[in-house]
């Protein structure tokens, strides 16, 4: 039945109204089937991406992580028929879309898979007005009655980024990074896509900015019921926007789970050291993290060849027969992986490999306990200090709210103050006495 649909598409030109349906009753948008890409030929081929497997359901989130030069761009570039294919197929609603395709359906593929790009700047014809940019694909593929439409649409989807309507007659260089990305953004929107490919689209903005952007999105995703393979290297990021995570190491897919079932159980050693990296928002936690680095040569696949099974819990992972049963028995047991590591102050490096220790244990509580603003700056000491009062309330608030440093400084500050105001009000007694005396 599969087949006789995909040989209709092909011939019609037309892509069938849904997708096949997964075991877990999910329908597939994308899939790709032991995928490979190889650049250049001969010897001086380039294996860019090894036999990489995955689908991505319908209205969901698909992230796909990994190192500068994993392929994560590349694996992107190929699903929107950029980059051809060595081996395997890319299947779009069970109709294959690698290779080659008839024109019409090809047309096809374009309007239902979009792309936005890394770069904001390079990725904007900067000789062309924001109006046309976006009317490109309006033009391309006739999507307007008349011109009457055509500015109508320009002009929603114009506003709906947060634009404004006098925009539209200026350049690309004439924005900063964030609005360029939001033209970016509007200039896929407005085919109407069904698949979206962010290729790392916040990683060229300001810290500021990435919110915005990333809101943006979700907002498109939940009005248009879109579905988005977001190639990322932040992890820390991805966890909050994802519905499912695959992890690339140099070309192979290594891992995929949902997000937090991921962030859970990161079985496969170089998630794990991805997990690692990720930045603790306390210096000095920071200072004493061990980083759990990846070393290719722990596996031994001389004898017994690896593969890319489910162990369950919709989570797949690549390895031998010897490393899935240890996997497994992980797993099965239901106690969070946690990857990060706290080194004690002043102990050797070399002493805390794996986190055993009680101590370890401790400060990664106290690190997922407080909260980001938890500083214990000394200023709440000094203010404390002068309005001891006015400190004591902040830290009754601060213990209530968690905030155990600041909590602790406001204490300090307040019960100093306390001090003080004892030490001047006894002197005042003494000196009133001897006086009256």
């Amino acid at each position: 039945m599969a087949t006789l649909k995909q040989e209709n598409a092909v011939h019609s030109g037309r892509l069938p109204e849904h997708g096949p349906i997964a075991e877990n009753g999910k329908e597939i948008l994308l899939s790709l089937k032991n995928v490979d890409i190889t650049f250049g030929k001969g010897e001086d081929a380039v294996r860019a991406v090894q036999d990489a497997s995955f689908d991505i359901y319908k209205g969901e989130t698909f992230s796909l992580v990994g190192e500068s030069g994993s392929g994560k761009t590349t694996v992107g570039r190929a699903v929107i028929r950029v980059n051809p294919l060595a081996k395997g197929e890319i299947q779009y609603k069970g109709v294959r879309i690698s290779g080659k395709i008839p024109h019409a359906l090809d047309r096809e593929v374009i309007r239902n898979i979009q792309m936005v790009f890394q770069d904001p700047a390079a990725s904007l014809n900067e000789r062309a007005t924001v109006d046309y940019i976006i009317s490109e694909g309006l033009y391309n593929f006739h999507l307007f009655e008349n011109e009457a439409d055509r500015v109508r649409k320009v002009e929603e989807m114009v506003a709906e980024v947060g634009l404004l309507p006098e925009h539209l007659t200026r350049y690309p260089h004439e924005f900063s990074g964030g609005q360029r990305q939001r033209i970016g953004i509007a200039r896929a929107m407005v085919m109407e896509p069904e698949l979206v490919v962010a290729d790392e689209p916040i990683s060229a903005l300001d810290v500021s900015i990435r919110a915005q952007v990333l809101n943006l999105m979700k907002k498109f995703q939940e009005e248009k019921n879109l579905t988005y393979l977001f190639i990322a290297h932040d992890l820390s990021v991805v966890r909050f926007i994802s519905d499912r995570i695959g992890v690339i190491y140099k070309g192979r897919i290594v891992e995929v789970a949902e997000a937090e079932e991921l962030f859970n159980f990161p079985l496969h050693p170089y998630t794990h050291s991805l997990i690692s990296a990720i930045p603790i928002p306390d210096p000095q936690l920071e200072k004493n993290k061990v980083l759990y680095t990846y070393d290719p040569s722990i596996h031994d696949y001389s004898q017994d060849k690896p593969e890319f099974v489910c162990i369950g819990y919709d989570h797949y992972i690549y390895g031998n027969k010897k490393e899935i049963a240890e996997y497994k028995a992980i797993r099965e047991k239901g106690v969070p992986v946690k990857p990060i590591t706290i080194r004690e102050p002043g102990a050797p490096e070399e002493v805390h490999t794996i986190q055993d220790d009680e101590t370890d244990k401790a400060a990664e509580e106290e690190f997922l306990i407080h909260p980001t603003h938890d500083t214990g700056s000394i200023w709440y000491m000094v203010i404390s200090f002068f309005l001891p009062i006015l400190g004591l309330i902040a830290a009754l608030l601060f213990k209530k709210f968690r905030h155990t440093r600041n909590y602790k400084m406001c204490r300090k500050g307040a019960i100093a103050g306390f001090i003080l105001i004892g030490v001047i009000l006894l002197v005042f007694l003494l000196l009133l006495w001897r006086v009256v005396a």
